[in-house]
């Protein structure tokens, strides 16, 4: 049976509230692939958290669509902040290495190439994103991690949160000080709906395939 990460989300973030803490929010460390991602997923999760925006794509092709995203998401963050006052969140930007990407996952070796979306090509890129966003949010102290991917439709909301865990409960076992991993499954409650009315809102560009080369020739 599959678990219901959405509810799991929930469950933690009436924990968070009914927890108190004053006005000092805890440190989420988002990892987000674009701006249409990003939107409802702040919307949500804003009350409960001080946001950093984690853009760490090497899967995106080509570097002209990489700059694109990313220059969308800068334009985006400033104007969503000043709609919703109290909002706090910050932009971290990676280097564009799609080697990493391609390193990662592999798919000429293991003829991995015209495998539809959800497969095991892209669980190892959701993996290679969701570690570096673990490794930088552990190295600089947030509280919490997660990323927007679960809001996509096509994407696997269990395998994603599966890597979570997975991340959560190793560093567990070697005595690591680590963020604690927010299960989600945005999409779920109209979730991509309001990301499309957001994106609709902000006029927002919103891309007609996942990021990667394999996506982009596969796409009908």
């Amino acid at each position: 049976m599959k678990e219901n990460f959405h509810a799991l989300c929930e469950k933690i973030l009436e924990s968070l509230k009914n927890g108190g803490g004053g006005d000092k929010k805890p440190r989420l460390l988002l990892h987000a692939c674009c701006a249409p991602c990003s939107s409802y997923t702040m919307e949500f999760l804003g009350r409960y958290f001080d946001i950093t925006i984690y853009y760490y794509n090497p899967n995106i092709h080509p570097k002209e669509e990489y700059a694109r995203r990313l220059d969308e998401l800068k334009g985006f963050l400033p104007r969503f902040l000043a709609a919703n006052d109290g909002m706090k969140a910050a932009l971290q930007e990676c280097d564009y290495n799609p080697d990493e990407f391609f390193g990662a996952v592999q798919a000429e070796r293991d003829n991995l190439q015209d495998e539809p979306e959800r497969g095991e090509r892209c669980r190892r890129c959701y993996k290679l994103r969701m570690q570096k966003a673990w490794e930088y949010a552990r190295q600089n102290n947030f509280d919490w991690f997660t990323t927007t991917l679960s809001i996509s439709p096509h994407k696997d909301a269990q395998k994603i949160n599966q890597l979570g865990r997975d991340l959560e409960e190793a560093a567990a076992k070697t005595c690591v000080r680590s963020p604690k991993f927010l299960y989600s499954d945005f999409k779920k409650k109209n979730g991509y709906k309001r990301s499309l009315e957001l994106s609709k809102e902000y006029g927002l560009y919103r891309q007609d395939y996942c990021g990667c080369v394999y996506s982009m020739k596969n796409k009908s």
